[in-house]
């Protein structure tokens, strides 16, 4: 994700703690729904936390949890008990927080008494506010100090403050109570085997005076603001009924995750990206939202269009060495409201990232083909260009035919693949690689790039662009396979260091290489079987990294873990190469680990066997809901029904695999072109109803970038 995840990542979040997200907006809490200043916990608003602490007390006392349940990605639900005063183990009071996220958070708050006497109760929420940065929380050091005042006035509690003329705020109303500087409370009589509730809200304020727009509820029965969001959300993409209830489950609740990381362009509110995950990546990244808006394309190919278009309209411009901009570079990171300069380069967009600019390419080949009005595909065309102009220009700064990269200073991400942790490349002994370093990854997606642009020059009659690019990707695919192949271990190095030497460890990276083309057929065997192998597989997954090399840590962050995405993309490409068994493999293992955490993948878990544990173990910090998490099953399930569009070629290709544990598949408002589909699948049997006029179906593979580029090549000969 990020090396600041891994590097200098805060504790966890503590037991049983629950996050709830929508938009760039999230809040984090204890499992009876408190938010503790000691830990990471929070309402974040704009990459702020507005709250920094919110307990509620019932007579002086903190609720002992019972159950926390996210309704929805936005909703969460907890209850709890009020511990008695005489020790006895069971309470009559039980009290039920429904909290609801958005432009701050609104709570219902309800006290049941299940005694046959009135219960007189002090029901009190205590809040605080730190307004500390996002990366200030995560990195446990908040630096700044603000000038703070509050103010009470009947129910409601405003904080104000200040720091070096930058003023936040925020407004905590509860109707009925009284405000005091520190709390808001009730005092309450709650009737024998009655109730009682109240409603509180906590609102930013915009400025010194004003407030943010009210955090508006709902009259009875009426839905939410965040309800209709994702009530119109779920209008547009596909209905999906399966024979296997449980990966049924799994894939609906992706699509919920997914809806709940959309993310608004501020300068174009019409067009939606994606965010990365939560907690800590409310916000666009280059290589995390490319990669999860493409697994989504089946589900709403309008995602990895704004993803390609936000991208683009902030390509880089100029040099500078603090955020690591260079022209035609695409970001890393881009944040909505840093400013304690924590932020990676000191500003609101870095771009430390030496593969979401190749990606960006390749992935604008893919989303091309989807059918986009041709007018915006072209109007794209000169950011494509300058992103190849960066590959060539600053990617490959010696001109060996590799793209490369090394900070270019030393506050900078020290590695800038995916694996992004400070110790993430290294040799088959443990030893960390020394930049510059060329990654096999990313030489794959380079080859991709090129092949994209061919296809788009020899469809637009260029043939002039389209053969240099052609004759490129053949050039990078033969110096790839000459020098990153060990033919002594039967895999490929990870990486080239600063001194050109192979990086011998034996990593997932080589597998992503697979889904590009990239690998040699004749190599592909020893790859598919290396990726397989019990070193490397462990019954939830691909490790990131054998266990029998020097670095293998089953709990470490990219050195042993299991990745879901990494594993979807590998999966991926073992289809290409026809690895059918193994790729069915590694999709059953990760939609039977997502069973253990109610259908919700995470972002990465530890790399312990099957064998072991018999249930994945957690990453204590791991992201949840993770985007390029929570559309792997989307991609998993894509990948085993070969479900790939060529819209301008007026085909939709389908070659379906899906094990027979995985039942029939019945699909209905899939989008595809201007229209919408209806997809069955049984066994290797697919049929299509309502395809866009002038498509047709096609039972089996469809063809790739390189295809086509050697089927023109062909043609041209001829």
């Amino acid at each position: 994700m990020t090396g600041w995840n891994a590097d200098i990542a805060a504790g966890p979040l503590g037991p049983g703690s629950i996050t709830l997200v929508e938009g760039s907006s999230f809040c984090i809490s204890a499992a009876n729904g408190d938010i503790h200043p000691e830990h990471p916990h929070g309402v974040f608003y704009e990459d702020t936390r507005i709250l920094s602490g919110w307990r509620l007390t019932v007579n002086g006392a903190p609720l002992e949890p019972l159950a926390a349940k996210t309704k929805e990605p936005y909703r969460g639900l907890f209850a709890g008990r009020v511990p008695r005063p005489d020790g006895h183990a069971d309470s009559p009071l039980i009290v039920e927080r429904l909290r609801e996220v958005g432009a701050g958070i609104l709570e219902q708050i309800t006290v049941r008494n299940y005694a046959p006497a009135p219960a007189e109760c002090v029901v009190s929420v205590r809040v605080d506010a730190d307004f500390a940065d996002l990366f200030e929380v995560k990195e446990a050091r908040i630096l700044r100090r603000w000038t703070e005042s509050r103010q009470a006035d009947g129910d409601a509690l405003t904080i104000r403050a200040d720091w070096q003329g930058i003023r936040k705020g925020v407004v905590v109303s509860a109707s009925g109570a009284v405000a005091s500087p520190d709390a808001l409370t009730y005092r309450i009589l709650v009737p024998p085997h009655g109730q009682w509730s109240a409603t509180v809200s906590a609102v930013p304020t915009t400025d010194m005076t004003g407030t943010a727009a009210p955090f508006v509820r709902p009259d009875a029965g009426e839905l939410s603001p965040r309800d209709l969001r994702r009530q119109e959300w779920v209008s547009k993409i596909p209905v999906l009924r399966m024979g296997n209830r449980s990966i049924e489950r799994t894939l609906r609740r992706s699509y919920d995750d997914l809806g709940a990381l959309r993310i608004e362009d501020p300068d174009h509110p019409d067009r939606i990206v994606v965010a990365a995950g939560a907690p800590w990546f409310m916000a666009l990244f280059g290589r995390d939202s490319l990669w999860a808006s493409l697994m989504a394309l089946p589900v709403d190919p309008s995602l990895a269009f704004g993803t390609i278009q936000t991208l683009a309209d902030r390509q880089g411009r100029v040099v500078d060495e603090m955020s690591e901009e260079e022209p035609g570079k695409i970001l890393h990171e881009v944040r909505l409201d840093v400013s304690s300069g924590l932020a990676l380069g000191g500003k609101s967009a870095y771009y430390g990232s030496v593969d979401a600019t190749p990606l960006f390419v390749a992935l604008f080949g893919e989303v091309s083909r989807w059918g986009f009005a041709p007018e915006t595909v072209t109007a794209l065309l000169p950011h494509v260009d300058r992103a190849l102009a960066w590959i060539r220009d600053y990617g490959d700064k010696d001109g060996d035919g590799f793209v490369e990269y090394q900070r270019l200073n030393d506050q900078g991400l020290i590695n800038q693949g995916w694996k992004d942790s400070w110790d993430g490349i290294n040799f088959a002994d443990g030893t960390l690689a020394e930049p510059p370093i060329a990654l096999c990854e990313v030489q794959a997606y380079v080859y991709s790039a090129y092949l994209a642009r061919s296809w788009i020059a020899y469809d637009a009659g260029d043939m002039a662009l389209a053969a240099e690019y052609r004759d490129r990707a053949a050039r990078l695919k033969r110096q790839f396979n000459e020098q990153f192949w060990l033919p002594d271990r039967g895999y490929y190095a990870v990486a080239l260091d600063g001194r050109k030497r192979p990086v011998d460890a034996c990593a997932s990276n080589m597998g992503q290489c697979l889904l590009f083309g990239i690998i040699d057929e004749d190599k592909a065997p020893l790859v598919a079987e290396r990726l397989m192998s019990p070193e490397m597989f462990s019954g939830w997954g691909v490790r990131t990294l054998a266990s029998d090399m020097g670095a293998y840590n089953p709990a470490s962050y990219h050195n042993g873990s299991v990745w879901p995405h990494d594993n979807a993309i590998i999966a991926a490409g073992l289809l290409r190469y026809g690895f059918v068994e193994q790729a069915q493999r590694i999709s059953t293992a990760l939609l039977e680990a997502a069973e253990y955490s109610e259908g919700r993948l995470p972002e990465l878990f530890c790399g312990f066997s099957r064998e072991q544990f018999d249930e994945p173990v957690p990453y204590p910090t791991a992201c949840s809901p993770q985007a390029w998490a929570a559309t792997t099953p989307i991609q998993l399930v894509k990948g085993l029904m070969g479900y790939y569009a060529d819209v301008a070629r007026g085909g939709l290709w389908m070659d379906p695999v899906l094990p027979e544990s995985y039942g029939d598949l019945h699909i209905t408002n899939a989008p595809m072109a201007n229209g919408r589909i209806t997809i069955d699948i049984s066994g290797t049997t697919a049929t299509i109803q309502g395809l866009p006029e002038g498509m047709l179906f096609h039972h089996g593979k469809r063809p790739w970038a390189a295809d086509l580029v050697e089927q023109a090549r062909q043609r041209g000969k001829a």
